[in-house]
C-alpha cells in the first residue's frame, strides 16, 4: 500500500530512462497535533521542482522559481487566485480531519491528512495520465479511478465517502476534466515558461564505493539533472539484473539529483568485464566507468587518510608547542625591547 509522506513524495524518480514527460503534482498536508508545524501546507511542483509554497501560518503563495515571474506577469491576478484557493483548501482540511478523526474513534495524538493530485504529459506520444489520491495517517485512505471513473476506498472507514462521491456526477466530471484537460495544458504552460531550467540537462559525476573489500560494490552517480535517468550494471555489454541492488533517486540541495546500484562480484572473476552504465533522459551518450579495483573508494582507506590527518595534525600540534615553549624561554632571559619605551616610540610615531 502506498503511503503518503510528504517530504519523501518529494524525491520519487524512475528507475528507468524513458521518454520525456513533464509533470505537474501538488500536495496538501493538514495536521493535528503536531508542534512546530503549520496546520495546513500546499506545495506545487512541475518535474519535481518546487514552484509554489503556502501555509496556514503565512497565508501567502510563495513563488519558489524565478521563472515563475514571467507566470505573474502575464496573469497579475495568478497570487491572488491561488492564495484564495488555497485558504479555501485549508478550511476544507481542517474539517476533514475532525471528521476523521471521529470516523475512526481517535482523540488526541498527531494526526497527517494528505492530498496528492496532477498529471503527467508525455510530449512525444501526448499521453496524459493523472491521479487524484488522499491519504490519512500515512495510508491510502481513498482514490479517483480514472479508467472506471470511481472511486476506491482500500479501507472500511471510506467507504462512506467513496459512496457519498460516486453519486456526485458532477464532481467526477469536475476531477475527470481537470485530469484529462486543464492539468495537461497548465504543465504545458508552466514547462514553455521554465524551458531554460526544466528542460536543461546536467550530467553527473559517478564513483565506485566499497565499504570494506569484502562488500558491494556501489556505482553512485550524482548531481544529474532531470530525473528520468537509469543506472545498471552491464557484464560484457549484457545488463545484469542478478546480484544487482536497485536505489531510488533522491534529490540534491541544489535541485539536481543522485542515485546508486549495488554489485555483488565474484570475487575470482575479471572485475574489468563489468560497466557501470549511466543514462539521462535526452542525452544520446551513456556514461560508461569500468569496474576497476584501483579506482574504488572504501572506508578502508578513508579510515587510513582520517588516521594520517589526525597524525600529521597531532605532530604539528607537538612542534608548534615546543616551538613556543623554546620562544618563551628565550623571552624569559631576554631584556625587555627598547621600543617598549614611550620615548622611542614617540620618535617612530612622531605626531603630525
Amino acid at each position: 500500500m502506498k503511503t503518503f509522506m510528504f517530504l519523501v513524495l518529494l524525491g520519487t524518480g524512475l528507475l528507468g530512462a524513458t521518454a520525456v514527460t513533464h509533470s505537474m503534482k501538488y500536495f496538501f498536508t493538514g495536521s493535528s497535533g503536531v508542534s512546530n508545524f503549520p496546520e495546513f501546507v500546499a506545495v506545487g511542483l512541475v518535474d519535481e521542482e518546487e514552484m509554489v509554497y503556502y501555509d496556514s501560518k503565512t497565508q501567502k503563495v510563495e513563488l519558489k522559481q524565478d521563472w515563475m515571474n514571467k507566470v505573474t506577469a502575464d496573469d497579475p491576478q495568478y497570487l491572488d487566485r491561488s492564495t484564495v484557493r488555497f485558504l479555501g483548501d485549508q478550511q476544507i482540511f481542517n474539517s476533514s480531519i475532525v471528521t476523521l478523526k471521529n470516523r475512526f474513534n481517535q482523540t488526541g495524538g498527531v494526526h497527517i491528512f494528505q492530498l496528492m493530485y496532477g498529471c503527467e504529459w508525455d510530449d512525444e506520444t501526448g499521453k496524459v495520465t493523472g491521479f487524484w489520491q488522499y491519504g490519512y495517517d500515512g495510508e491510502d485512505f481513498v482514490s479517483f479511478d480514472l479508467k472506471t471513473e470511481t472511486w476506491i476506498a482500500p479501507k472500511q472507514q471510506a467507504v462512506i465517502t467513496k459512496n457519498k462521491w460516486d453519486q456526485n456526477k458532477a464532481l467526477i466530471a469536475k476531477e475527470k476534466n481537470y485530469i484529462t484537460q486543464l492539468c495537461p495544458e497548465w504543465v504545458k504552460k508552466y514547462v514553455n515558461y521554465g524551458r531554460s531550467s526544466l528542460m536543461r540537462t546536467e550530467l553527473p559525476s559517478v564513483s565506485l564505493l566499497q565499504k570494506t573489500s569484502s562488500s558491494p560494490v556501489t556505482c553512485h552517480a550524482t548531481g544529474f539533472y532531470p530525473d528520468r535517468a537509469s543506472l545498471v550494471w552491464k557484464k560484457d555489454g549484457v545488463e545484469l539484473h542478478e546480484n544487482v541492488d536497485h536505489g531510488e533517486i533522491v534529490p540534491n540541495h541544489d535541485g539536481t539529483f543522485q542515485m546508486s546500484i549495488d554489485l555483488k562480484p565474484d570475487a575470482s572473476e575479471d572485475w574489468s568485464k563489468y560497466d557501470c552504465v549511466f543514462q539521462l533522459a535526452g542525452v544520446k551518450k551513456d556514461i560508461v566507468t569500468r569496474l576497476d579495483k584501483k579506482a574504488i573508494l572504501t572506508n578502508e582507506q578513508n579510515l587510513m587518510m582520517i588516521i594520517i590527518i589526525v597524525a600529521v595534525a597531532v605532530l604539528a600540534l607537538a612542534i608548534a608547542g615546543i616551538g613556543f615553549f623554546i620562544y618563551k624561554q628565550k623571552k624569559a632571559k631576554r631584556p625587555p625591547s627598547p621600543v617598549s619605551n614611550p620615548e622611542v616610540m614617540e620618535e617612530l610615531n612622531p605626531k603630525a
